[in-house]
């Protein structure tokens, strides 16, 4: 049974009659517990289609367990167990969606908000009888935003937060310092916001989120069972820091000129400096408080250029031990792997080169020469990364750069003579362009290198840098139509994704873009419709 919907359900089958959704429809009395993802849902219903669900008959929810899918691998980024797994059942009478827990609902009216957009005519929505029961493969699925390069907005992340919901990811990783700036408020750091987020990469305009916009944002997250992780990335992409305090700096800064104006520090915070963790302290005490949600946070730890492997490890290992101090548990970019971690750590495996097959002789022309012999040196570390990690008993949080970096330049044409122009603008050339099929033409497990199972992986995350991306229209044109693939690999239990049934329930999703005023990018690969 070939649904609409996205992810593809774990289970699902057909049956006689149908059942229309219109105006006068909408959820029966909902359990106390479930009377906001009641409101949830048909507010969401009215933004996907225009539907407006004023009636109270029709949609039945109920808190009910579904044991018939396996429970999902791996650890939530709000540290709990939250069950997931859900039923949604269409008869001629109406509509039923139970599971066990308000969240589990929620991503059972998920699908029904698809089915109801993809099949919505003259304001009512004929849907086909049939049963799904269903539940995430993975219990952490993801999004990394750059919000440092390219400085976006609340109103723009509530964006984005959305395009999570509809897809039932449940994590949005705000990576927020970096070399071009400082996103968060430290109140005993001022010169953090005063300084250091005033600007973005290429003279791009800066800011920052203050305290009140980021508990407005972690609180809208949370209303849609999406959770907030921060990143603060060190002890390398630190200039911001030093642009502000300037005492944090090493002596002496070696900078690589990337030939185009700009150019890289290699400049690393210095474990062996008192003032450096007074830092990491000040930050971390106002930084943790900030996002209630998440269990976890984000110590960074990669492309520490310029430092020893043994300062390196020092500095991740003091670093990770703060964290924990407060009573969070650490996830960190897949080089903290060099550092003596722990069995609870999570390790992001992003650098999935093989070096072996690489020729570097034909990097491109205008990579300066400084900085290919760094790079390959980073890639040659890289390839024991993941080794190390599994022995340690951690385990690894799947964000490829092959299939999940999504500043890939977009390999596929578009129907839209415009886009076709920012087409050619976006996406790092260094990485080669992916088409859309080549986001769903891999699994989480069977194709990273030195993982064995699927009990070493605990979910996916795709991550969206901003080097090339301007405008928040550029952002939503190279997340979509490529976020749904990500969900699709995060949740489905089908190591194996067929192109033209995965396309045909895609073509579909573009009905709810339009009517939310997303930008996407219009695939000559795909009958839109």
């Amino acid at each position: 049974m070939n649904l609409p919907v996205i992810p593809a359900p774990a289970s699902s089958s057909a049956s006689n009659g149908s059942f229309a959704v219109g105006a006068g429809h909408g959820i029966a009395a909902p359990p106390a517990e479930l009377a906001g993802v009641a409101e949830r849902f048909a507010a969401d219903v009215a933004l996907d289609t225009g539907l407006t669900l004023t009636g109270d008959t029709g949609i039945t929810l109920a808190l009910e367990p579904v044991d018939d899918v396996p429970t999902a691998n791996g650890v939530r980024a709000d540290g709990g167990e939250v069950d997931e797994r859900h039923g949604l059942e269409i008869i001629d009478d109406g509509i039923r969606v139970w599971g066990s827990t308000p969240e589990a609902v929620h991503r059972g009216l998920t699908s029904l908000r698809q089915l109801i957009s993809a099949h919505l005519q003259d304001g009512v929505a004929v849907l086909p009888a049939g049963r799904i029961v269903d539940g995430p493969r993975f219990a952490w699925r993801g999004l990394s935003l750059d919000v440092v390069r390219t400085f976006h907005g609340p109103d723009e992340v509530r964006r984005i937060i959305d395009m999570l919901s509809l897809y039932k990811l449940n994590v949005l990783h705000l990576h927020l310092t970096d070399d071009q700036g400082w996103r968060v408020e430290v109140p005993s750091r001022p010169a953090l916001t005063d300084v250091a987020a005033k600007g973005a990469i290429d003279d791009r305009p800066g800011g920052y989120y203050s305290r009140s916009e980021l508990a407005e944002l972690v609180a809208y997250a949370a209303e849609r069972f999406v959770t907030v992780v921060p990143e603060i990335d060190m002890p390398g992409h630190t200039t911001s820091v030093f642009t502000a305090y300037p005492e944090l700096a090493p002596a002496q800064i070696r900078t690589v000129d990337l030939g185009n104006g700009a150019s890289m520090q290699l400049s690393t915070m210095q474990p062996g400096l008192d003032e450096t963790w007074a830092f990491v302290e000040d930050v971390l005490d106002a930084i943790i408080p900030q996002f209630p949600q998440s269990a976890f946070v984000h110590i960074g730890g990669d492309e520490a250029w310029g430092m020893s492997d043994e300062d390196h490890a020092a500095f991740v290992e003091r670093a990770a031990a703060l964290v924990r101090a407060r009573g969070k548990q650490v996830v960190g970019w897949q080089e903290i792997a060099r550092a003596a971690i722990d069995p609870a750590d999570v390790v992001q495996y992003w650098m999935d080169v093989d070096l072996d097959s690489m020729d570097t002789a034909s990097a491109p022309s205008d990579l300066p020469d400084d900085l290919l012999p760094i790079l390959v040196e980073g890639l040659q570390k890289a390839q024991h990364d993941v080794p190390k990690a599994l022995a340690a008993g951690a385990r690894i949080l799947a964000s490829p750069t092959t299939w999940l970096y999504f500043d890939r330049p977009h390999k596929d044409a578009t129907s839209d003579p415009a886009q076709e122009e920012a087409r050619k603008r976006l996406g790092l050339q260094f990485y080669g362009p992916a088409s859309i099929q080549d986001g769903i033409s891999w699994d989480p497990v069977e194709s990273l290198r030195g993982v064995d199972s699927v009990e070493q992986v605990i979910g996916v995350e795709a991550a969206i840098w901003c080097e090339s991306i301007v405008t928040s229209q550029d952002l939503e044109l190279m997340l979509l139509p490529r976020l749904p693939g990500a969900a699709e690999k995060g949740w489905s239990h089908e190591t194996v994704t067929d192109w033209a049934e995965y396309s045909a329930r895609l073509a579909h999703q573009s009905q709810a873009w339009r009517n939310r005023t997303w930008t996407w990018l219009k695939s000559t690969e795909v009958d839109w419709k």
